[in-house]
């Protein structure tokens, strides 16, 4: 019974990350410059970043852009921790990882599939 007030905190909690999202985008396009060495596969940040998920990759699936990962909840997604397979926003984000490595990722719904906007190495 308690299942539409979260649905509609979900909806709305995902809208104003994405407005957010693509306001940084606005904002930071010019002068953009390269990631540094510690960053190598981590998407830029956005201003008002969604809190990031532990996780730990379980499968990479270049070709695909996809990865498995054992995560932790995924606040702003209303998801809890569980392994699944998630679409990268840009398949050179796995270039970088391998099975077992530890990161931290930020995930948003893209054309209706979770999908990791940000990722970085756990530290």
């Amino acid at each position: 019974m308690n299942a539409f007030p979260t649905l509609a905190l979900a909806i709305v909690l995902a809208a104003a990350s994405t407005a957010s999202t693509a306001a940084f985008a606005q904002d930071s396009h010019a002068g953009h410059g390269a990631l540094g060495q510690q960053a190598a596969y981590a998407a830029p940040a956005p201003a008002a970043a969604a809190e990031l998920t532990e996780g730990e990759v379980k499968k990479i699936d270049k070709d695909a852009g996809k990865i498995t990962l054992r995560h932790g909840e995924i606040k702003n997604l209303g998801m809890a921790a569980m392994t699944m397979v998630l679409r990268v926003k840009d398949a050179a984000m796995l270039d970088q990882l391998k099975v077992g490595d530890k990161i931290r990722f930020a995930a948003d719904r893209v054309n209706g599939a979770v999908t990791i906007m940000q990722m970085q190495p756990a530290q």
